[in-house]
């Protein structure tokens, strides 16, 4: 069982096998007093659980838990990947899975970034299930996004925006940081200007895209057919972005998460 997100005083998770977890099953968990009950199956196919019982969540998930690694790591994880499978800026619980980009980030490199005169602005956007699913229809258009939560700090506002009015260059790191930025920009006179402020979001990044604040991107090499990869195909152009990847798979570059990353503009 996955946890994805808070439904209430329940849970939405993502579960297998689904066949036998319907409505009103109870799963039990070896060596704890709590219970999921699944009170009701969602049309994406996953679960709505409560968790019933006199220990809390968080006793059971420090204690049991297990970091969702993706399916392409064909390992168990391991108590080092805590730390290693996130972000070192990580601060705020909710995303299903880690924002790769990031994960190429020190503090010691940090803070050669900041020495050099770039400053940093700390945003938020909770990764869900939906990053990962590829688009299947004939047009990109009706492909569906999943909804994810943001939250821009006025700090980050104020970062951003004198950025921009000093003719600096907003680089973001990350799709996740692109798709926070371009969800929270909002018209100021003739440009853009990025605004405090929290929400959710689906929107899908494809060409031609016309982008409000973000310049340059830091990221990862994506899977073929995702969303990600027509994000930043948008940024830089198909055919540079095709041209890069034929490269990387040529020097035999890794790819996702742990993988290797560029910086496009």
């Amino acid at each position: 069982m996955l946890l994805l997100r808070p439904d209430g005083d329940c849970w939405e998770a993502m579960v297998r096998p689904g066949r036998r977890l319907r409505e009103g099953t109870e799963i039990a968990f070896e060596g704890s007093e709590l219970i999921a009950v699944v009170e009701a199956v969602l049309d994406s196919g996953h679960r709505r659980v409560r968790f019933v019982g006199p220990t809390s969540l968080d006793d059971l998930l420090a204690e049991q838990g297990h970091i969702p690694l993706p399916p392409y790591i064909r390992r168990e994880d391991t108590a080092a990947d805590r730390e290693r499978y996130q972000t070192v800026y990580a601060e705020t619980d909710g995303s299903v899975a880690a924002p790769t980009a990031g994960l190429h980030f020190t503090p010691d490199l940090l803070d050669e970034i900041q020495a050099k005169g770039v400053s940093i602005a700390r945003i938020v956007l909770h990764v869900g299930p939906g990053t990962f699913k590829p688009v299947t229809t004939d047009d990109v258009r009706n492909h569906e996004m999943d909804a994810e939560f943001w939250d821009v700090s006025s700090e980050a506002a104020d970062v951003v925006n004198t950025c921009r009015a000093n003719g600096g260059r907003v680089i973001a790191v990350g799709t996740t940081s692109v798709r926070t930025l371009e969800t929270a920009a909002v018209a100021d006179g003739d440009g853009w200007r990025l605004s405090e402020g929290s929400g959710w979001t689906r929107l899908f990044i494809y060409s031609p895209y016309v982008f409000k604040l973000v310049d340059c991107m830091v990221t990862n090499f994506h899977l073929p057919e995702s969303t990600l990869l027509m994000l930043i195909s948008s940024l830089a152009g198909r055919d540079f972005v095709m041209r890069a990847y034929e490269e990387a798979v040529q020097e035999r570059y890794r790819f996702y998460s742990y993988g290797d990353a560029m910086f496009i503009q």
